[in-house]
């Protein structure tokens, strides 16, 4: 008698949960009330276990040390930080606490063994004092992740917008405006689209001046700059619109003619997004080997301590940190 062949399993293999490393930010900050609240509210992160970081003493309770291997559960790991400090207040021990569970977050990242990393704000003041002159977290994960390219997206529900120019004097911004930093941008921009589970990504390219230069009548940087790099994207393959009226264009965007817009500074993303993000505004760095998520929002020392923090942001992150990351498991 022969032997039955071996026939696969007609089982879906099961995927263990998606793991995210969840900071505390500055402990003086609302970072450690948010994700309290946070644990205890229902959504859709519950499909993933999260992985709490920050120092001992903003332990939310119930917590046990490290991963639980339960969805919708969540485990400590504690990381070097003060007992005692003032609520509201930049100080650079709390600095010194934000950067030692930042650390951590993007080693377990970048290493696997989480799938992504969500961060609570931080106050850039306290990582100053704390000895880290830099602009802020983006900076700290793209040093520590050795990433030569890399860049801010934000994000308002459907709407998702990569900035060419982030904190600069608009003079400066404008005077920057360059065809090939507009071309690896827009690469930048394909290629983080698919990796979070876009596979034939839609983009627009907002112009500069009112009604995107209307021919030449309003400036010429649609022309001279932005149409030659948006000939080299579309002979790369990539879909791109453009340059888009920027009066439009976000609208666009946010109503899902688009699955992300590249704005040109600062101001051109940020209102937009911040008018329609509804407190779920998100912030995704593009251009790392991991994958990071955060809300928009600072530290709030001005309501920091007083249990009046609003989570939504927060919960609206690990959201995506739970659908991204599982995203990038099955790549």
């Amino acid at each position: 008698m022969h032997a039955a062949p071996n026939r696969p399993s007609s089982r879906p293999a099961i995927r263990p949960p998606t793991r995210i490393a969840l900071t505390l930010g500055d402990p003086a900050g609302i970072g450690p009330e948010i994700v309290r609240k946070a644990l205890v509210r229902p959504g859709r992160w519950q499909n993933a276990e999260l992985l709490v970081i920050g120092p001992e003493s903003q332990r939310p309770e119930g917590l046990r040390d490290g991963w639980q291997g339960v969805p919708g559960h969540a485990g400590f790991c504690a990381t070097p930080g003060p007992d005692r400090f003032e609520m509201g207040k930049a100080q650079r021990s709390c600095g010194e606490a934000a950067l030692a569970a930042l650390w951590k977050g993007a080693e377990l990242a970048k290493s696997g063994e989480a799938h992504a990393l969500v961060t609570a704000p931080v106050c850039k003041e306290a990582l100053h004092l704390a000895g880290e002159k830099v602009e802020g977290q983006t900076e700290l994960l793209a040093r520590f992740d050795g990433a030569q390219r890399y860049e801010m997206v934000g994000l308002a529900g459907p709407l998702r917008v990569m900035l060419l120019t982030r904190h600069m004097a608009l003079a400066a911004a404008l005077a920057a405006l360059d065809t090939d930093a507009i071309v690896w941008h827009l690469e930048l921009f394909h290629e983080t689209l698919q990796s979070i589970g876009i596979p034939a990504p839609r983009l627009a390219l907002a112009g500069l001046n009112p009604h995107a230069g209307e021919g030449g009548l309003f400036g010429d940087e649609e022309a001279r700059i932005l149409a030659p790099a948006l000939e080299r994207v579309r002979a790369a393959g990539l879909h791109v619109t453009g340059p888009q009226p920027p009066d439009t264009v976000f609208l666009d965007g946010f109503h899902g003619k688009f699955d992300g817009i590249l704005a040109l500074y600062h101001d051109q993303a940020f209102i937009p997004l911040k008018l329609m993000s509804q407190g779920r505004g998100l912030t995704l760095l593009a251009g790392l080997s991991f994958l990071r998520v955060s809300p928009v929002h600072g530290t709030a020392f001005d309501i920091a301590g007083q249990g009046i923090a609003d989570e939504t942001n927060l919960l609206a992150a690990l959201e995506a940190g739970a659908l991204w990351g599982a995203a990038r498991q099955a790549r």
